[in-house]
């Protein structure tokens, strides 16, 4: 008991003006004070009303959501803003609202304050979204969708093959509800915003008789000055330096081409229907643009092939030291979108000529926008088959 006693006695030593016991009970009183004023506003900030309190969140995707079946529906359960967008977990719910401090940001200097800035920024918002739903499996959806709790009969066979295989992988549901409750972002010409988040914008200066990889699909240019542009530079496509004027550099790009009409394009390797670059037909006519080596004829089509150099002007942006950043970010956008009606196969499942029909097919399933399915088509030519001996 004598431990007791000096607890005790040390509580009740008086400080200067205050015993310690004193301190301390008021201490955990003001403590529970701060928890309890926290919480209250953690839960104030954490409705809809709040949420569309801001009138770039209630004329646009407010609006959007009304439209949906996560709004009205036969049930008469709503979904409201913190259910799908506020994680339920308590640890990441306070990183969210940290996070939404960039919501602040952009409250406070009206970055979204307009339809037509709400717009042009509709594809960033929404990739941050489908980023954090694909990184935590969505689990805000499976506060309320659970797989075990599915009804399969119910469902018509395509969705009883899709779902199953989807509860087999315990998969984000965004990878193929993308829209189910907002209006879907225009993807078709948009320039990879993921992607470039991922592998950056390229080195900030190249140097010439250096080797570079393109992030991106970028436009050609008949010299240093013009404006009028003379074909495409096909995404991961290996270019060589040679000569900088400004902010564009004179390229040498290294391939095959069909002779056949003014060929203007150019494939990465004899007989390979794997893109590197399309010319205008001005650019392919050219004298000095396209220098012509060794030529061939494929046994399987009959054509004679040309190995050619293409020496023409791009820009000095998106051009990268390293291929492998883009592989990584295609073999994983192949891994998620790409599994979202079957098992996808695996890249040395076909050949090089084989992939471009076979991706085709599936990308009408998934929302990419046309810069990611260059690559991803790129890459799964180039780690096909025909370049991996071990699949078959």
């Amino acid at each position: 008991m004598r431990w007791l006693l000096n607890i005790w006695r040390t509580l009740t030593k008086p400080a200067k003006y205050l015993t310690l016991g004193s301190i301390g009970i008021s201490a955990f009183l003001m403590g529970i004070i701060f928890w309890g004023g926290f919480n209250t506003a953690l839960e104030a900030t954490n409705t809809e009303e709040f949420c569309i309190s801001c009138h770039s969140m209630e004329s646009k995707p407010y609006q959007e959501l009304q439209q949906t079946v996560h709004f009205s529906n036969h049930s008469g359960v709503r979904a409201t803003c913190p259910d799908c967008h506020v994680p339920h977990n308590y640890g990441r719910k306070i990183a969210r609202k940290l996070e939404a401090s960039h919501d602040v940001y952009g409250w406070l200097f009206n970055t979204v304050n307009t339809p037509e800035k709400f717009e042009a920024k509709r594809l960033e918002m929404a990739s941050r979204e489908w980023k954090r739903f694909d990184r935590d499996k969505s689990a805000a959806c499976k506060n309320c969708h659970q797989y075990d709790s599915m009804k399969w009969d119910s469902m018509s066979k395509l969705a009883v093959k899709q779902m199953k295989r989807a509860a087999e992988l315990d998969q984000s549901c965004v990878d193929c509800h993308k829209g189910i409750a907002h209006k879907l972002p225009e993807m078709g010409t948009a320039r990879a915003p993921e992607l470039i988040a991922e592998v950056g914008r390229g080195v900030s200066g190249v140097q010439v008789g250096q080797t570079y990889f393109t992030a991106l699909t970028k436009p050609l240019f008949f010299n240093d000055k013009t404006d009028v542009e003379a074909g495409t530079l096909n995404i991961a496509t290996k270019v060589k330096i040679l000569e900088v004027k400004g902010n564009r550099a004179k390229i040498g790009i290294d391939g095959w081409r069909k002779k056949i009409g003014a060929g203007r394009v150019i494939y990465y390797d004899f007989g390979l229907n794997i893109l590197s670059a399309q010319l205008t037909k001005d650019a392919a006519l050219e004298e000095g643009v396209i220098k012509t080596f060794e030529e061939k004829e494929d046994p399987m089509t009959g054509l004679k092939w040309q190995r050619v150099e293409a020496d023409i002007w791009t820009e000095t942006d998106y051009l990268l030291t390293d291929l492998q950043p883009l592989w990584d970010y295609a073999r994983s956008t192949y891994s998620t979108a790409c599994s979202v009606c079957h098992t996808q196969p695996a890249e040395a499942h076909f050949d090089a000529n084989t992939w471009p029909g076979m991706f085709q097919g599936m990308i009408a399933f998934v929302n990419m926008d046309q810069d990611t399915q260059a690559l991803v088509q790129k890459y799964l030519q180039e780690h096909s088959s025909t370049f991996d001996k071990s699949a078959h």
